[in-house]
């Protein structure tokens, strides 16, 4: 079926993304916007806007219904849930197939399999993908778990089942300790995903996490499109993310791809998706998760394999087959994506509002930003504080630490300190305020005296040419 009109079901960076590839297949675009959003420019941007709700996501950007009315009465075809949101939510998905509208993304049952990391796991299982070691199934009895920790090795990991982000997650040291951190994981993945279910693996103390983007159609195609390197994290949310790794081998390359095909292949994945990998200090690699979606550092892979992936979502959508075989990609050159989010570094990071006073977007050969806001917005408190995406793509790049590949997921605890913004000669701000009122004040004292020496300099010769 021909997509002619796509409804975006987000905001901000991915909404305007979705929306220029969609403007560039001559698709028309709509977009659902809260109310904190209603001057945004992907509300200008869309074809037509329409306002769902208040500020608040469960009173607008997740109200599923409501989503699913606005696109069948502006005569939408499809819906596109870009990331984050409704973007893996099985539920949704059926929603909008039973409305008769297509869902730009994976089928609600490979949502449902992956979704669950234990279902992942046991559906990847079936092809003799390399797992960390943990245990099989979600926890029930904690005296078994006990003894599968201590069978595994302390530091273990104990990890939500239905999440992701950091979130349910944490890091056992000792046997002492077990119970406690325990019941804090499922305490937190309730809070988070209404869903205590956590199990636990091996803790590879210095990781590097490096993950697959795949592409499938409805015909049973499946590709790779190469690696991402997404170790340089904080509180397990990726910060930096290059393509290709600096340290995957060709053979590792063609290894991680092919586990991500057979990934993909266990629950009949078509769209695109992302399978993520742990690897240790060996290089040895074991199957993390998939995300059945649309990933935020997507761009570094569209630039080293001229592959636009919204694009070729639309296309699988419609039911289209693969235009390309895996022997017709090929990595051209190398790209890194920064996150440039909202955010206090002096405060351990937290969310930060207010209004964006300067905003300059870089340009030039190789650069590429994907954002949503603009100078002068203000910057709500409801949502991620991801404001844009810098994204530069070259032959190479030269920085010492990428280079050499000598960094892992603890990355930014091992450089960053809040000290590094603020120097010792800047310490006393008090100092810096004075002295510069005090230059002020010496240069607006000679301004005066230069304008007065001038003024009784003119009055002087004005005088002597009424004597002549």
């Amino acid at each position: 079926m021909k997509i002619n009109k796509i409804l975006i079901a987000n905001r901000g960076e991915i909404a305007l993304r979705v929306m220029r590839s969609a403007r560039e297949m001559g698709i028309k675009t709509v977009a659902v916007f809260s109310e904190a959003d209603r001057i945004a420019p992907f509300v200008r941007y869309a074809d037509e806007a329409v306002c769902i709700g208040a500020p608040p996501s469960s009173e607008s950007y997740l109200k599923m219904d409501t989503i699913i009315a606005v696109a069948k009465e502006r005569g939408a075809d499809a819906i596109h849930p870009g990331y984050g949101f409704l973007s893996e939510n099985a539920v949704f998905a059926r929603k909008v197939q039973e409305a008769g509208l297509i869902f730009i993304g994976p089928s609600p049952e490979s949502i449902v399999v992956m979704g669950s990391k234990l279902g992942a796991k046991e559906a990847a299982g079936k092809y003799n993908i390399p797992m960390v070691p943990g245990t099989p199934s979600a926890i029930t009895d904690i005296p078994s778990a006990k003894k599968r920790a201590e069978e595994i090795g302390y530091p273990v990991l104990i990890k939500a089942s239905a999440g992701g982000g950091g979130k349910g997650m944490r890091v056992v040291e000792n046997t002492e300790e077990f119970e406690e951190q325990m019941d804090r994981a499922i305490s937190e993945a309730v809070s988070a995903f209404g869903d205590g279910a956590v199990f636990i693996e091996k803790y590879i103390g210095s990781p590097k996490h490096i993950e697959i983007q795949v592409l499938g159609d409805q015909h049973g195609n499946v590709v790779y499109l190469f690696e991402r390197e997404c170790s340089v994290q904080r509180r397990h949310q990726k910060l930096i993310e290059e393509a290709p790794s600096p340290v995957v081998s060709p053979e590792m390359r063609k290894a991680m791809g092919e586990c991500a095909v057979m990934v993909a292949k266990s629950c009949n994945y078509y769209g695109a998706g992302t399978v993520e990998f742990i690897v240790d200090e060996a290089l040895n690699f074991y199957f993390l998760e998939m995300n059945t979606r649309l990933q935020v550092e997507h761009p570094v892979t569209e630039l080293i394999t001229g592959i636009d992936l919204v694009k070729e979502q639309i296309r699988v959508a419609q039911g289209e087959a693969l235009s390309f075989k895996q022997e017709d990609l090929q990595i051209h050159g190398h790209a890194i994506e920064i996150r440039v989010c909202a955010e206090d570094p002096r405060n351990n990071f937290l969310p930060d509002i207010g209004k964006l006073l300067t905003y300059q977007i870089p340009k030039g050969v190789g650069i590429r930003v994907d954002d949503g806001v603009e100078e002068g917005m203000t910057i709500p408190i409801y949502y991620d504080p991801m404001l844009a995406k810098l994204i530069t793509h070259g032959k190479d790049r030269q920085d010492e630490q990428f280079v050499s590949g000598k960094f892992d997921t603890n990355f930014i605890k091992n450089y960053f300190s809040p000290e590094m913004l603020s120097p010792a000669e800047y310490a006393n701000e008090a100092e810096i305020s004075a002295m510069l009122a005090s230059l002020l004040w010496e240069n607006k004292a000679q301004t005066q005296t230069a304008s007065q020496t001038a003024t009784a300099t003119a009055q002087a010769s004005k005088w002597r040419k009424n004597r002549l």
